[in-house]
């Protein structure tokens, strides 16, 4: 089966920004994106239209970043610290999750989705961890969590 062009309405990370046609499976066009509303089908009548609708397209992905920025610069100088049960050698009997650095930010009155708080693996071991809060793929920030052992 043929692959499919897609007009992006959101920016979409390792496929595209807003604005830009893309060509993908049609499966994952389907699938995923369309119901998703961050694209549309690039007929040419869609076509046409995000030509005269790109400045529009511009201005709101601009409004959007300045936000990210902001939130990213609040978050430089944040340090967070989390209290779990720990055994002696430092390991936490359970973890610490991308959930509950969410949970300890909104406690500072900041809130963020947990879906951009970047853990390979959640956290098992007591100290100081980096963690990266990517909010678009040219916006992220590090955070410093804290886990306390107690117990």
């Amino acid at each position: 089966m043929a692959n499919m062009s897609i007009i992006l309405t959101q920016d979409v990370d390792k496929l595209g920004r807003a604005g830009e046609i893309v060509t993908v499976k049609p499966g994952y066009g389907r699938n995923f994106l369309l119901p998703r509303s961050l694209g549309l089908l690039a007929t040419r009548g869609n076509v046409a239209q995000l030509e005269h609708h790109r400045r529009a397209i511009a201005r709101e992905q601009s409004k959007i970043r300045d936000e990210y920025e902001a939130l990213a610069k609040q978050l430089e100088g944040i340090k967070v610290s989390i209290a779990r049960k720990a055994g002696k050698d430092e390991k936490l009997f359970g973890s610490v999750s991308n959930k509950d650095i969410v949970e300890a930010l909104s406690a500072q009155n900041i809130k963020i989705d947990r879906r951009i708080v970047q853990l390979s693996e959640p956290i098992k071991s007591t100290g100081s961890h980096d963690v990266v809060v990517r909010f678009s793929a040219d916006v992220s920030a590090t955070l410093q969590v804290n886990v306390v052992g107690i117990g």
